[in-house]
């Protein structure tokens, strides 16, 4: 009544197919994201034209020009017109969003490899340096952020790295606490009592088997930052500690917009424009992340 067959010569390909990788998966899911990818496309137009814009154009941020004082929008080859002394609006808006960019990525860089070693060690040591640790943060957490960019200045010249100095100073703290948490939750995973068995170092476990696998979150909060650190430069520049003449940013853009407010309202309403669209699409791209990347906001 039966028949032997033998072993089967064919595999069907659902079965030998591999599954994909963790980044590969929260890549294929952002790309069937409309808003993951839109966000994605105007950051991608944001870089692209603070970069190239300043340098193809040819006008030039310091140019001025006293006999085409505040053309309005699309005069005389001023896409955004000029300024009350003469200088190209549209370039002046590029720059300032490079400047404002490279302030935010560069803090947020410092940020980030501060607080994943801060908050790597003092989670997987644990004991009394873990409590030394997060009391030294709670310190540098009570130290309000404009007085330590007042003293840095008073020691420091005004400009972009006092900035960046004085927001990386104390923006690595909300990093390390999120680090520190994720790492005591993974250091009793087996993988990590196997890496001690084998005799792997502290240094090896934290840095090539815990953090890791605390990047998945880390992604997430750093495009959250982004916004926090654009915003951050943009109040500081607009009261006037923080990018000087003749260099320009967002901030000092719109500081200077709203003394014309009444009479030429687009030199305030265009560089505010480019700091809405720069930080709602960090946010939305942020959210999108955290929903592709967290279990507990996936459908």
């Amino acid at each position: 009544m039966f028949e032997r067959v033998g072993p089967m010569e064919e595999v069907p390909s659902g079965i030998a197919r591999q599954a994909p990788g963790y980044w590969k998966d929260i890549f294929g899911r952002l790309r069937k994201s409309k808003v993951g990818m839109a966000c994605l496309f105007i950051l991608l137009l944001l870089v692209s034209g603070a970069v190239l814009i300043p340098m193809l154009s040819q006008f030039s941020i310091a140019d001025q020009d006293l006999t085409r004082t505040n053309l309005g929008l699309l005069t005389d080859g001023h896409i955004f017109g000029t300024d009350k002394l003469g200088r190209d609006v549209f370039v002046r808006v590029w720059y300032g969003t490079r400047i404002s960019l490279t302030i935010a990525f560069s803090a947020v860089l410092i940020d980030l490899v501060v607080g994943l070693i801060y908050g790597g060690v003092s989670g997987y040591f644990g004991g009394k340096l873990d409590e030394l640790m997060m009391r030294v943060l709670d310190v540098v957490v009570a130290i309000p952020y404009l007085i330590i960019v007042i003293l840095l200045m008073i020691v420091l010249q005004p400009g972009v790295t006092t900035i960046i100095i004085a927001y990386a100073t104390v923006g690595w703290t909300g990093m390390a606490r999120l680090v520190r948490g994720q790492v005591i939750q993974l250091k009793e995973r087996e993988y990590v009592l196997a890496s001690r068995l084998l005799g792997a170092g502290a240094w090896r476990i934290i840095l090539r088997g815990l953090i890791p696998n605390t990047l998945g979150i880390v992604i997430v909060n750093l495009t959250l930052t982004i916004p926090s650190a654009i915003f951050t430069e943009a109040f500081l520049s607009y009261i006037g500690l923080g990018v000087q003449i003749p260099l320009a940013s967002l901030g000092t853009l719109a500081s200077e917009g709203t003394a014309s407010l009444q009479t030429y309202p687009e030199l305030l309403f265009v560089p505010a424009l480019f700091l809405c669209i720069t930080m709602l699409t960090f946010n939305l791209l942020g959210d999108t992340l955290r929903d592709l990347i967290d279990p507990k906001y996936r459908e």
